[in-house]
């Protein structure tokens, strides 16, 4: 049997991680959720997850910054990222991609949508 795709969930909202925790398990996938960009950091590189849902402002790293990292340092070579955010600037949402990510959804979200957009990049 193969293990489910693991999805890291970066953001400092307690409540929003355990509503993604909870559908994302539903689902089959495994899920570790942290609070904020310096955990997220140390989560990716314990873990390898296939997506980190990653939210921009946290405390400790924030997401953009978190991103840049990553990709500078080779770690992401086989994760995906999606950006959960409530950042709307087009500066914010273009840098996202220009720094490797795979999706950007603005807060406040649909959170069918985000499963969707979840399954899309990680498939089950």
């Amino acid at each position: 049997m193969n293990e489910s795709p693991m999805i890291l969930i970066a953001d400092d909202d307690e409540l929003l991680r355990e509503l993604l925790e909870y559908k994302l398990s539903a689902r089959g996938y495994s899920v570790i959720s942290v609070a904020d960009g310096l955990a997220a950091y140390e989560a990716c590189l314990q873990h390898k997850p296939a997506l980190i849902v990653l939210d921009a402002m946290m405390p400790e790293l924030d997401g953009f910054a978190l991103l840049r990292r990553l990709q500078a340092e080779g770690a992401l070579a086989d994760t995906q990222v999606l950006m959960l955010t409530a950042k709307r600037q087009e500066e914010d949402i273009v840098g996202a991609f220009r720094s490797g990510a795979a999706d950007y959804l603005q807060k406040p979200f649909k959170p069918e949508e985000l499963m969707s957009r979840i399954a899309n990049i990680v498939p089950l």
